[in-house]
Order: structure tokens, then C-alpha cells, then sequence
């Protein structure tokens, strides 16, 4: 009986929630241990079905990187990194359309129509929906100009064309999008998952977006997680070295969808059970909230 009673007090504190967000859109990125982790796995795919089947409208946006260089080390292709972006040749773009169009996002899509529900997997190819440019790398060098360093096929978010994802959400499909982007000469472009996440959920005006990751979220200088950041403060936390390393570009793509009209941006432990359910629906919330 007091097991019954928990659960129905958990639901009762759901629904002032289900409530708000009923018929708005949530961007998730989805990576990390999240996309490994076979438990996980199917934790993320119910989480995904139940937001879709009580009323809010989910879009996934994946990564891969880890697939991608299994894919790489089997063919004997060397990745070679600068400032942890991969050098991205004709071959080795070959390869990463390979791995998250036609491997990684086609496991996504078979297991959330697997426990019940209905995705259709896509590539920012797909109706150009995700347009891209070469992104530019320049290096400071001392005593010198800066050093132009050539990427390949890495590129940024131009522009990005929701008429497939409104087309999808009224019939009632969960779009899985592959961060693949096409460019003015046609060809593809490898895109960082987060900055494509953000752009879809500023083109769709979300109402989140969250960032799955390997961290419990931003720590204060005592190891404490902290709950919720302004714009403002997140700036002093760059400036000051608290927010440092890979955490400062997840934090920026959040900084720049809510300048950008989205209600609320967070970055959340993946690692933690059923955690997109728990931000979403309780109040403590789990993660660092950014919020304009």
C-alpha cells in the first residue's frame, strides 16, 4: 500500500508539469553513456515514448562520436584532432555519414518503435534541413598571424528548414535527426550534435532544450552541483575558470538558444536512470538550468 501510495504522489506531482508542457517541444541532444549503456538505452527510448504519447512533442538529435572512431580504427583511418574537433577529410566524412545516418540513428529509431513508438530517423540532408558552411579554425601563434587551420568537412549550423519536423509532428512521429548538414556545393558536413540541437530548438521556438552528458552539471568551487544559472552568471563562471574545458561550449550553445526565444536550456547527468523524466517532471529538477 505505501509503495501504491508514492507512486500516485509522484504522478500528482507530474501533472502541474504534463499540464505546461503539453503541446510544446523539447530538443533533446542525446550522447554520452546514454547511447552505450544497453539499460540506458531503453530507459531513453520509454522516456522519449512517454513525453511523446502524453502530449509533448520530443525531437532527438544525436551523436556518435565513439561509433565513429570504432568504424575508423577497423578501416585503419587515423583521426586527428584540434581543439577536440576531428579533422574531417572526403574519406573520413564517408565513414561518419556512414556511422550516424545509416548505423547510429537507425538504432535509435528501431528501438523507440521496438517498446511502442513511432520514429522516423533523418539526416540534416533530408528536405535541407540542416544547412551548413565550412566552419573556420584559426590558431594564435606567437609573434605571428594567426594560423588558418583546415577542418575539411566540419561545418556550423546556417540555417535550419523545420517544414519536415512540423510535417512529422502532426503526424505524430518522433523525428531522431542525425548531425549531418548539407552545404551550398552539396556536399555533407559533419556538425558539432550540440550546436545542431541548439539550432533546431531555436528554430522551433522549444521549450527546452537538454543536453544529456557524461556530468552531473555545473559545480560550484566546493564540488556542489549548481541548480540553475542566469546568462549573466554563467559569464562571471567562464570568466572566473569555475566552467572550463568541454563543459564552456555546451554552455554557450545553451547560453544562445535562450537568447534566442527557448525557454529554458539545461545539461543533464545521462548516466543517471530515467534523469530526462525527473528534470521535466519534479521540482527539484536534476542538472544546471540556464535560463536567460
Amino acid at each position: 500500500m505505501n509503495k501504491g501510495m508514492e507512486k500516485a504522489k509522484i504522478l500528482i506531482e507530474s501533472l502541474p508539469y504534463i499540464k505546461k508542457f503539453a503541446h510544446k517541444t523539447v530538443v533533446i541532444k542525446y550522447g554520452g553513456h546514454a547511447m552505450v549503456d544497453e539499460e540506458l538505452k531503453k530507459n531513453f527510448a520509454l522516456d522519449i515514448i512517454l513525453l511523446k504519447y502524453i502530449g509533448i512533442n520530443p525531437v532527438v538529435v544525436h551523436g556518435g562520436g565513439p561509433q565513429i572512431n570504432t568504424f575508423l580504427k577497423k578501416m585503419n583511418i587515423k583521426s586527428n584532432y584540434i581543439q577536440g574537433m576531428r579533422i574531417t577529410d572526403g574519406e573520413t566524412m564517408d565513414v561518419v555519414e556512414m556511422v550516424l545516418v545509416g548505423k547510429v540513428n537507425k538504432e535509435i529509431v528501431s528501438l523507440i518503435n521496438f517498446h511502442g513508438g513511432r520514429a522516423v530517423g533523418l539526416s540534416g540532408r533530408d528536405g535541407d534541413m540542416i544547412k551548413a558552411r565550412k566552419m573556420s579554425l584559426s590558431i594564435n601563434v606567437k609573434d605571428a598571424p594567426p594560423e588558418l587551420i583546415d577542418l575539411g568537412r566540419v561545418g556550423e549550423v546556417t540555417e535550419v528548414n523545420p517544414e519536415v519536423l512540423v510535417t512529422l509532428d502532426r503526424q505524430n512521429f518522433i523525428p531522431v535527426i542525425a548531425p549531418v548538414g548539407v552545404g551550398e556545393d552539396g556536399k555533407s558536413y559533419n556538425i558539432n550534435a550540440d550546436l545542431v540541437a541548439g539550432a533546431v530548438a531555436a528554430q522551433l521556438k522549444a521549450e527546452k532544450l537538454v543536453l544529456l552528458t557524461d556530468v552531473e552539471g555545473v559545480k560550484d568551487d566546493k564540488g556542489r552541483l549548481i541548480p540553475s544559472m542566469s546568462c549573466a552568471e554563467t559569464d562571471d563562471h567562464i570568466k572566473s575558470g569555475l566552467i572550463g574545458g568541454g563543459m564552456i561550449p555546451k554552455v554557450k550553445c545553451c547560453q544562445e538558444v535562450v537568447k534566442k526565444g527557448v525557454g529554458k536550456a539545461h545539461i543533464i547527468d545521462g548516466r543517471q536512470e530515467h534523469s530526462l523524466l525527473l528534470e521535466i517532471f519534479t521540482r527539484q529538477g536534476t542538472g544546471t538550468e540556464i535560463t536567460k
